[in-house]
């Protein structure tokens, strides 16, 4: 095929608003390097992460939940460690941590065969960082991601994928279910109670499924008109956002807490933990100051987890889990790439269960659309 010099593109041009990403149809296509692969962008998935950069949530100076200032930023915020790796964030930059595609040319170093693969990307690279421990990039942070026609990315964590799932449906997997294996993973999450916080959101939802698959019992926690969608993907039992967790549950209820929201019920899920048990946590959407008695952590034993960096083990358990059939996509809506603003508005409304997916180009028909609540 002819690989064009230029392409259509969502460039982020700094901090703030929707009015920082730039569509853009001049951009350079680019080159893969050695040991790199040249990947046509199928489709990419909508995240957190794509919010919380843009707007520099990461930042220690902001101290309000991501909703806040997810359409205008915030303007304590600060530039210096507005990216989630604490670092300054070089523009203009192209986001997308989910890739979805087929390659399309190698470096130097990489098998010719490879092309035509229909891959994903591991979307946490190691490569960049010579796989030390703990260290990563994030696709479409550190490095230019998915939001583009094309993308280049490491071949070594540019996964083979065979599946009759369509581009849309691998598109909503890279991040959000990494992340929720990856505190499952943590967290060694196993058959017994789990309590999962934002049960309906992208990584929410994708650790319902996945703590179900380890054989957990799942209480989670989502908004009331939501409740049906997330029983149907495998929670043994619902309770409201808003409802007081100790009242529903009692104390010492709890063997691990998979949590995404933190804010202000926070000190209410060390409570709800059995003594000796676990907390991890990936995300802070409602808000990531909290207050924290230290007695309740070590008279009862706790562990406390954060969980940005992920195993390699990780994201090849979710090739194999989708190669075998163990989990099924959970699509909210698609959109054409050139609607990433809409996207992200829509986004930001937490009206839907599962993921939104940018396309470039025409828009394909989700290929199970029993599988997809929360339509909209």
């Amino acid at each position: 095929m002819t690989i064009p010099e230029r392409m259509t593109a969502i460039l982020l041009t700094g901090h703030g608003g929707l009015d920082k990403l730039e569509i853009r149809e001049d951009v350079p296509t680019p080159n893969p390097g050695p040991d790199e692969v040249l990947i046509k962008v199928a489709a990419a998935g909508i995240n957190n992460t794509d919010i919380n950069t843009r707007i520099a949530w990461y930042s220690k100076a902001v101290t309000g939940d991501t909703n806040s200032g997810g359409e205008s930023g915030f303007a304590e915020a600060e530039d210096d460690d507005g990216s989630w790796s604490g670092e300054k964030l070089h523009f203009p930059r192209i986001q997308g941590a989910d890739c979805c595609g087929r390659v399309v040319a190698v470096g130097e170093n990489v098998d010719q065969a490879r092309i035509g693969e229909r891959v994903l990307v591991r979307n946490m690279l190691r490569s960049y960082v010579n796989y030390e421990p703990f260290k990563c990039w994030t696709f479409g942070s550190e490095c230019d991601g998915a939001f583009a026609q094309y993308a280049k990315a490491p071949a070594r964590e540019t996964h083979k994928i065979d599946c009759n799932w369509s581009d849309i449906e691998l598109a909503s997997i890279p991040c959000a279910y990494s992340t929720a294996e990856g505190m499952l993973h943590r967290a060694n999450v196993g058959a017994e109670r789990v309590l999962i916080t934002g049960a309906s959101g992208g990584v929410g939802s994708a650790a319902v499924q996945l703590a179900k698959r380890r054989g957990a019992k799942i209480v989670a926690v989502s908004s009331k008109d939501k409740q049906q969608d997330v029983i149907d993907i495998g929670a043994d039992k619902v309770i409201d956002r808003n409802a007081d967790l100790i009242a529903e549950l009692g104390t010492e209820s709890i063997d691990v807490v998979i949590d995404l929201v933190v804010g202000p019920s926070w000190p209410s899920f060390l409570d709800i933990l059995v003594r000796g048990g676990r907390y991890v946590t990936a995300g802070a959407i409602a808000g990531p100051i909290v207050e924290f008695d230290v007695r309740t952590l070590y008279l009862k034993d706790l562990s406390l987890f954060g969980s940005t960096f992920q195993d390699d083990v990780v994201f090849e358990n979710l090739i194999g889990y989708i190669e075998r059939n163990e989990i099924k996509p959970l699509v909210a809506k698609s959109y054409p790439l050139t609607e990433i603003h809409q996207a992200q508005e829509d986004f930001l409304s937490k009206k839907h269960v599962g993921k939104l997916v940018l396309v470039p180009g025409h828009v394909e028909e989700i290929s199970n659309p029993g599988l997809v609540p929360g339509q909209y």
